[in-house]
């Protein structure tokens, strides 16, 4: 016999998870792209003038993939369902929350061509709260004379591209992630609310939000890797350009239902006129093992979101993403929407200009070069809390360097398609005529665009001098230290027997100028300096007579 106590759990139970497993959410895909009210010859019914625009520019005929979703095959589901969370144009799908016995009926209507499990329903921790993060500072002793945010933009050829005009001004960007906790808040990305620079925001993990400051600081960082203004901490390549703001990412969870809202995403930001989506995300792994890919997968063709990717291509937007981070995991390849065609994947460098070790290689699964170009990841100056910039690393960070240059380039030459501009930006890779798995055709850079060479950054300031810690031994009280291998490390100092005795945080220094370090305090005798960074260690004998 079951107690009182147990049946009351079980019925609580099937209460709880019946509710959790009713807002699974599903894709429904149409057999066909039908239209009861829009023609392709009206194309102003449905699509903005700027996204008609662009079109014209890029010699892209409008199509059956811009017509919307059939009211008649909305209105036949609707009833079906608990909820219809939005509608696909170019997947001529709908987004809806459904329980089984639902989709079952919904799978037999003519119409219909499939019904795919998107995503395992969740509880009200769906509904997040607006969160706020405010961390301390994390550049110590930063001055004019230490902005570590240059070797990033040097490399680029970021500051010749302003010195010539070109910040990015007309050029429409959107930025789809997880989240852009603090972005109204940041001084050094004022200047967007201001001058009304964010031309939209959504968030379609909660369809029906606009609210797309919340959730996660990771959109923070890579939108103040494009639009960030702030001479004395931070500049960024395009912080004139105008933004585009959408959360396609649920922190809390990872399923297919991501990919259809990047898909979704990048609608919204046709209909405004985009010109560049920046996406630092990538998928292989999901929490329903049933949605994992397969390296055999990144093949442009299977995902979802690389689908999406090239469709966006293939209007005229050019996408820029992340490479992935898998390079020092047994994955090691690309992740979607990486392995999509016509777009530029990123991959990421150290210091020292060679891939960084957790970045993606390719190839992709039919043998394309991924990634196709590259840029500074380890150890990034960006902007993702009030109290001012930090340093984090990835390929997320990378992309969105690269997506900046674009709208410089574009800016500075409004007649290239989104084609040329791709190939311009190919043909200007350091190892354009050489590419490789691990960088592709290299780091692009503006002067090698516009004028066929590269400044002088490149081949003098650029080059990675060994660590020098002088004078040693140490007579005096001051020991300098040159350091330039990572954007910021950990110096201590340790006795011969492992004892911590001090230790100092270093913020890379540009002007080559050498850190002075104050040792009054410190005893005669032996010692071991370790120079620690996300890298690795290097470690010095040391002596203070």
């Amino acid at each position: 016999m079951v107690s009182y106590k147990a049946s009351l759990f079980i019925f609580l139970s099937c209460m709880v998870f019946g509710e959790v497993w009713s807002q699974d959410r599903y894709a429904i895909h149409y057999r066909y792209k039908t239209s009861e009210t829009y023609s392709l010859e009206r194309p102003l019914e449905f699509l903005t003038a700027d996204a008609i625009q662009r079109r014209v520019r890029e010699g892209v005929p409008v199509d059956s993939t811009d017509l919307p979703v059939s009211g008649q095959y909305i209105s036949q589901i609707t009833p079906y369902v608990e909820k219809v969370l939005y509608h696909s144009n170019w997947l001529n799908a709908s987004l809806v929350k459904a329980e089984i016995n639902q989709i079952d009926s919904i799978k037999t209507l003519p119409f219909v061509e499939d019904v795919i499990l998107v995503g395992r329903g969740k509880g009200p921790q769906l509904e997040n709260s607006r969160k706020s993060y405010n961390e301390p500072l994390k550049i110590k002793g930063l001055n004019k004379r230490q902005q570590t945010f240059e070797f990033q933009n040097d490399i680029l050829g970021i500051p010749h591209m302003h010195e010539d005009g070109y910040t990015g001004k007309g050029m429409k960007i959107a930025v789809f992630d997880a989240g852009f906790a603090n972005a109204d808040k940041i001084s050094g990305m004022r200047h967007l609310f201001e001058r009304d620079q964010i031309l939209g925001t959504r968030d379609f993990v909660l369809p029906g939000t606009t609210d797309v400051f919340r959730s996660d600081s990771h959109g923070t960082g890579a939108l103040s890797l494009m639009a960030a203004y702030d001479p004395d901490r931070m500049i960024a390549g395009a912080f004139d350009a105008s933004y585009i703001l959408c959360i396609t990412e649920d922190v809390d969870s990872e399923f297919w239902i991501e990919e259809y809202n990047w898909v979704k995403a990048a609608e919204f930001a046709d209909s405004l006129g985009v010109d560049i989506i920046n996406s630092s995300l990538g998928y292989n792994i999901f929490d329903d093992v049933d949605m994992n890919y397969s390296k055999e997968d990144m093949d442009g063709m299977t995902a979802i979101i690389t689908r999406g990717a090239s469709m966006a291509a293939l209007k005229g937007i050019l996408v820029v993403t992340s490479n992935g981070n898998e390079g020092s995991l047994s994955w090691r390849t690309i992740t979607a929407p990486a392995d999509a065609a016509d777009i530029l994947a990123v991959g990421a460098i150290s210091n020292s200009l060679e891939k960084a070790g957790f970045s993606s290689v390719g190839p992709t699964a039919d043998g394309r070069i991924k990634p196709e170009l590259v840029a500074y990841g380890t150890g990034v100056t960006l902007w993702r809390y009030t109290s001012g910039p930090s340093f984090s690393s990835g390929t997320s960070f990378s992309a969105p360097q690269i997506a900046a240059l674009a709208a410089g380039l574009w800016e500075a030459n409004p007649e290239w398609t989104r084609a040329q501009v791709k190939e311009k930006l190919l043909q200007s890779g350091h190892q354009f005529t050489n590419p490789d798995m691990n960088l592709g055709y290299g780091i692009p850079n503006y002067s090698r665009v516009m004028y066929g060479v590269v400044n002088e950054l490149e081949e003098t300031e650029l080059a990675i001098q060994p660590t020098k810690i002088y004078p040693n031994p140490l007579d005096g009280n001051t020991l300098f230290v040159e350091y330039t291998q990572s954007n910021s490390c950990q110096l201590n100092l340790f006795s011969t027997s492992g004892q911590l005795i001090n230790h100092w945080q270093l913020a890379r220094n540009y002007q080559y100028t050498p850190f002075e370090l104050s040792l009054e305090t410190v005893t005669p005798g032996f010692y071991i300096i370790e120079l620690q960074d996300g890298n690795g260690a290097e470690l010095f004998k040391f002596w203070r007579k």
